[in-house]
């Protein structure tokens, strides 16, 4: 996994405007994503990030980059506790959530679309992509919208930004853990 995956898919995490990313990257080896991932949780664990391989397929790896607090904030929302109630996750906290989205990127043959709460979308997005299978939004950016318009565009408009500034710094060689925000 490059930095500059990192980068382009995980700028607004890193940034501490987002919860969390998710992207695929090419895999030689499980162990070589593992070692990678502990590098990574190393140098970025102090910013209160942490870095996860969700998903093994076909020689790629699905990672997520989160924040914990942001999550633990995010699925403390009532909305949010009932989508995933619905979906079998018993919410202790938001870690024992992490691990039975886990649990179900592995054991289901299709996509889990509450993963979206993982991402910090509104759930009420979520439940609308769900309610509607993906079809009648009001406007697409980083995921469907189903809610709050004029919200959603101005945080998709937030995160482009973040990640146009974030790929320069880092282009003219700023780090990644540089880059990332302590919050």
């Amino acid at each position: 996994m490059s930095e500059e995956m990192l980068i382009r898919h995980c700028a607004p995490t890193l940034a501490g405007i987002k919860t969390g990313s998710l992207f695929s990257c090419p895999c030689r080896s499980q162990k070589e994503i593992q070692n990678e991932v502990r590098r990574l949780n190393r140098v970025l664990a102090p910013k209160g990030i942490r870095v996860l391989p969700l998903r093994y397929f076909k020689q790629r790896a699905l990672i997520y980059l989160y924040r914990p607090s942001h999550l633990e904030r995010d699925l403390s929302d009532g909305c949010a506790c009932a989508l995933l109630k619905q979906y079998g996750y018993s919410f202790e906290n938001s870690q024992r959530c992490v691990v039975q989205l886990v649990n179900r990127l592995r054991t289901c043959s299709g996509f889990p679309h509450e993963i979206g709460l993982f991402l910090g979308y509104p759930p009420e997005d979520v439940q609308g992509f769900i309610d509607n299978k993906a079809c009648h939004c009001k406007c697409i950016g980083c995921w469907k919208v189903y809610g709050d318009e004029e919200k959603a565009r101005q945080t998709f408009n937030r995160y482009k930004k973040c990640t146009e500034t974030y790929f320069a710094q880092w282009s003219q060689g700023t780090a990644v853990e540089r880059l990332a925000v302590a919050v």
